[in-house]
């Protein structure tokens, strides 16, 4: 981590990366560490009480830089030998009036304050939905031969409430799970791929009825997969030759077993076709194009993601930006293009669980990722003079002057921002289960 110097307010200029040091709700910048942009900030600063400021001077801009950026920039050199200190000298007293224009700026930090609180409010509402949804499913999955015809109607009440919520929201929210609310038992590959279905189905307006055979085919993609002895699923070396073709059937499994349960052909279908590719390159068909069902199709490339995402061999796992990046750079023949586009364009460049580096330096996770807005999501900031439990969630729509610089690997962050970043081993989705009309905080 390179070394802080320290800087008198007096020495402010365009192009200095400082950092504050105050608590996080007693100035009104977004974050603790920044780049000065315009003469406003400067004054904001000084405005603080604060006699020094810490900067860093390899995020810092040239002088030179600076000045042809905004000739008015003050072009005071630093004291680049002044040793670092974190006791920062204030003349903040108790009662001391603050400038308007400060005190406007706190009533914002204020409104964003409240505005974090309503969404940590509402992640906690949706890890609960998403539980009790997968306490569900475990159930489904569970009873599904001992209790058939009783256990395929709670499977369809629950794809009809999932399938509601999803369609009925004026905005579709997918959200990352923590790990607060349970543990890795509580993450199921069937409901992801169910999840980010629905959330094709929604964008291209599916009508209701459809989305519903679209839910129950997606749930139930890998029944097939009950046939198939754990010492090949649970397998982490490659299979052989002989071992992939018993895995390749557990297609056809699944299709015999989702016409005893008397599944509808397009819930059927999808159960058959799930690993069929458009280039003809899948199995068990090698169906090629529009050969492939379109329910299919969707389900196909929701159920390769979340596998390039969450395979059984953890250290496998690609991480959501690269999932998605390799899925439309390498392998997009074998997909139907229009719907991978509509996958991409929903989850955005960036998705839900991906880290990143901002456009200001500091790293972050993409928290959650309005389908309507993919490429401004919520971004959850590292900043390790905060505790994590109470981490700045920024929304990138109220940031005009930030963006997203990168995604970064896991590996190449340090170990101490990913344990502060990171959800869970595996990537699991949800959405805000909220009813179209409730209020659900910014619209």
């Amino acid at each position: 981590m390179p070394e802080n110097h320290t800087i008198s307010v007096d020495q402010l200029r365009i192009g200095l990366y400082v950092h504050l040091d105050l608590p996080w709700f007693k100035h009104p910048f977004a974050f603790n560490q920044f780049k000065i942009k315009n003469d406003e900030q400067i004054e904001t600063i000084r405005g603080l009480g604060l006699k020094t400021v810490r900067y860093n001077p390899e995020l810092t801009d040239p002088i030179q830089a600076a000045a042809q950026a905004n000739p008015a920039a003050r072009l005071e050199t630093p004291q680049s030998g002044t040793p670092p200190n974190t006791n920062v000298e204030t003349a903040e007293t108790p009662g001391a009036a603050v400038s308007p224009f400060i005190a406007r700026a706190l009533e914002a930090k204020r409104t964003m304050i409240t505005q974090i609180k309503i969404q940590r409010e509402a992640a906690a509402r949706i890890e609960n939905a998403f539980v009790n949804t997968a306490k569900t499913v475990h159930e489904v999955e569970k009873n599904l031969f001992t209790r058939p015809a009783e256990t395929v109607k709670q499977a369809s009440r629950l794809i009809a409430q999932i399938a509601d919520s999803i369609l009925c929201a004026p905005e579709l929210a997918i959200h990352v799970m923590g790990d607060k609310m349970g543990g890795e038992e509580l993450y199921f590959h069937s409901l992801n791929v169910t999840t980010l279905s629905l959330m094709v189905a929604r964008e291209i307006k599916l009508p209701t009825e459809i989305v519903s055979a679209l839910g129950m085919g997606a749930l139930f993609h890998d029944i097939g997969r009950k046939e198939i002895p754990n010492r090949i699923l649970m397998k982490l070396e490659p299979m052989t030759k002989a071992e992939r073709h018993l895995y390749e059937m557990h297609c056809q499994y699944g299709l015999d077993m989702a016409q005893r349960l008397h599944f509808t052909p397009p819930v059927t279908n999808i159960i058959y076709e799930h690993h069929e590719f458009f280039d003809g390159s899948g199995y068990p068909q090698k169906l090629k194009g529009e050969a492939i069902n379109l329910l299919s199709r969707i389900v196909v490339i929701a159920n390769h993601y979340d596998s390039l995402c969450n395979p059984f061999n953890i250290a496998d796992a690609l991480t959501p930006h690269e999932a998605l990046s390799v899925m439309f750079a390498k392998l997009r023949s074998k997909f139907d293009p229009k719907m991978l586009q509509v996958f991409v364009r929903c989850l955005g460049v960036y998705p839900p669980g991906t880290i990143v580096q901002l456009s200001n330096g500091l790293l972050g996770m993409v928290a959650t990722v309005n389908t309507a807005r993919p490429m401004k999501p919520v971004i959850v900031v590292y900043d390790a003079d905060i505790p994590k439990d109470e981490a700045i969630l920024v929304d990138m729509e109220d940031q005009n002057d930030l963006n997203i610089s990168k995604a970064i690997r896991p590996a190449q962050v340090p170990a101490d921002v990913y344990n502060y970043l990171s959800p869970r081993k595996r990537v699991s989705y949800y959405f805000d289960p909220i009813k179209s009309g409730q209020e659900t905080g910014k619209k």
